[in-house]
């Protein structure tokens, strides 16, 4: 649901006008801003005010009694150098600080920001000791958890008031929530798999590094005192609110609306369509690139093997590096040589081509596949009197398969085929999982392995996290309690049956039922804590986040029954739908069959308990 907002009064310490739901003000008709007049072509609002970036606060130097050691005597460091030795101590518990790389970025990046005089003294990373600034951190941190609730609630509400002030902004009229509205803190780059700037130092991002976007008539956001914008823009043909360009690959970063905005949930709205637009073509492309297999034109021949991986593998087409990116990643358009290899015969299966190079993010893609009889001789080919490092695919370019695309299917490109794949694979497997007899923790679980199968198509992998033995171990322990528990409710069951064969009488009869009713529920909770210890092992290196918010088009999942359990199991997360941002945006209606592809809209959704 939405709010509209009579004047323009952001954070400006002025009580803010009554607002009502758009869809239930008088004579509105249910009208939602997605009926509202659209804009001119490449127009994106008409009037935008917010109140800028929240940075990030200023480096707090280290107590006295805290001291950094150099070949195992104390120094005491610049303020500068001292801030950036903290990003090196707080992270001395994980991985990234015993990789070589992420060891000589950083120590080179921390020499070029001390003083001479530290420069002559510092000059191995092995004689630096930085446990005790750790250990100052780790105290603080566990200071924090340990907080009474009295003081976590003042945290919360000074956060909270952080979030009212610079979390909003108002778009046409609409009082909309703002994604990242925080610039990044500084620190040191981490980056996705063996990224080659790890350990790089992120610089603290100044108003003098940022671009502020709004509109004309709105109050310009003041920066902080003593500090100017870089530059202040009336850009209506962008939806971005502010940006700035970060140091390590001299990107743009962008605050953004939030995903639940109306800006975005069109984009994705008009996404989704376009991948369902396929169902109806897909089978006549795939017909297509396979005659084209064996087609006399070797640029078509590729262009074909090319398609058939993007299809089936749900590869990114490559050629996509963002500016500065020294990376070496590729996709499939960008293939080299080096980054396949030809089995004819391999694990008992024919044809199969092993996968191994570094993707988007540098997250190393491994697989092997057994193809096409085809599209193995194809390969075979295409990799004849060409050297490790030369392009599989050097008559193709990502240009080039995108511009056939387009004459196949309006608005087709080689991302919609990893959208269609992701949705489709969802839809199939949720109905191959899905059990209607299944607890709410048992169609959880179905979904996030739906979801899983996804994320592996994908390739949407993460480290496994740090905490993860712990947790395992503190759920490991609840399950054992809870066994306990069980075991002691059945002999206490026993002893009541027992009473009861003695004594006949209606209290020990009622306290036979007691004992059940709460054999049941322990039951029913060793259930969930199982399922929920079989999940957590399960995606302890998949990301599933990524696919839920990106690839997966969210009308699957309020089709099918599992929608309900996700609301019972969390309804603040799921109810609200901030994993299924359109749901919010669309107005969605609730589906009377869950087929993706034979979508059919009923009645509206409400969101209560059990209501789908």
């Amino acid at each position: 649901m939405y709010w509209r907002l009579t004047t323009s009064l952001l954070g400006r310490g002025v009580p803010r006008p009554r607002m009502i739901p758009t869809g239930l003000r008088a004579g509105s008709g249910g009208c939602s801003r997605w009926e509202e007049e659209k804009t001119a072509d490449g127009v994106k609002w008409t009037q935008l005010e917010h109140r800028g970036p929240y940075f990030a606060p200023l480096y707090e130097p280290l107590p006295d009694d805290v001291q950094f050691y150099y070949d195992g005597k104390p120094l005491k460091l610049s303020l500068a150098t001292e801030e950036i030795a903290t990003f090196y101590a707080k992270m001395l518990d994980h991985e990234y600080t015993t990789k070589e790389i992420f060891q000589n970025n950083f120590f080179n990046d921390w020499r070029k920001e001390m003083t001479p005089q530290e420069q002559k003294i510092i000059k191995h990373l092995d004689k630096c000791d930085f446990r005790e600034i750790h250990k100052y951190f780790v105290d603080k941190n566990e200071a924090r958890k340990a907080l009474p609730k009295e003081e976590k609630q003042k945290l919360k509400e000074a956060a909270d008031k952080i979030q009212e002030e610079y979390g909003y902004c108002i778009l046409d009229g609409h009082r909309e929530k703002i994604g990242n509205f925080k610039t990044e803190p500084p620190g040191l780059f981490r980056g996705r798999g063996d990224h080659p700037k790890m350990g790089m130092l992120k610089k603290r991002i100044m108003p003098e590094d940022v671009i502020i976007n709004c509109s004309k008539d709105s109050k310009i956001p003041e920066p902080p005192a003593g500090h100017k914008w870089k530059e202040v823009r009336f850009d209506n043909t962008v939806t971005w609110l502010a940006s700035w360009t970060e140091n390590i690959q001299n990107s743009l970063k962008y605050i953004m609306l939030n995903p639940s905005s109306k800006l975005k949930g069109e984009k994705d709205w008009q996404k989704y369509e376009v991948a369902r637009k396929l169902k109806d073509v897909v089978h006549k492309i795939r017909a297509q690139y396979q005659a084209d297999w064996k087609s006399k034109e070797m640029k078509k021949r590729q262009r074909a093997v090319a398609l058939y991986f993007i299809d089936k593998l749900a590869l990114r087409a490559g050629n996509e590096k963002e500016e500065g990116e020294t990376a070496d990643t590729v996709g499939c358009c960008s293939l080299r040589v080096e980054h396949i290899k030809l089995h004819p015969k391999l694990d008992g299966q024919e044809h199969v081509v092993e996968f191994d190079f570094l993707g988007k993010d540098s997250i190393r893609y491994y697989n092997k596949v057994s193809v096409e009889k085809p599209v193995f001789k194809n390969l075979q080919l295409f990799m004849k009197n060409k050297d490790p490092g030369d392009d599989l695919f050097d008559r193709l370019t990502t240009v080039i398969l995108n511009k056939h695309l387009q004459n196949l299917m309006n608005g087709l490109t080689a991302k919609v085929f990893r959208t269609y794949n992701a949705s489709i694979t969802l839809q199939e497997q949720l109905k191959a999982l899905t059990n209607p007899e299944d607890s709410v923790a048992g169609k959880l679980l179905s979904y996030n392995r739906a979801n899983r199968a996804v994320a592996i198509l994908c390739n949407h992998q993460r480290s496994t996290p740090k905490t993860f033995e712990k947790s395992m171990q503190n759920l490991q322990s609840k399950i054992d309690a809870k066994k306990q528990q069980l075991e002691e409710a059945e002999k206490e069951l026993k002893k009541a049956e027992d009473e009861f064969e003695e004594t006949k009488d209606a209290k020990a009869e009622a306290n036979i039922r007691k004992k059940k009713k709460l054999l049941e529920r322990l039951k029913e909770q060793l259930a969930k804590l199982n399922v929920q210890a079989t999940d957590k092992e399960e995606n302890k290196q998949i990301a599933l986040g990524t696919s839920k918010l990106n690839y997966l088009d969210p009308r699957i999942s309020i089709a099918c029954e599992v929608f309900t359990a996700l609301i019972q199991a969390d309804e603040k997360r799921w109810g609200r739908g901030w994993h299924w941002r359109p749901l919010s945006c669309w107005q969605l209606k609730k589906c009377k069959t869950w087929s993706w592809t034979r979508f059919v809209l009923g009645k509206p959704i409400k969101w209560k308990r059990k209501s789908i």
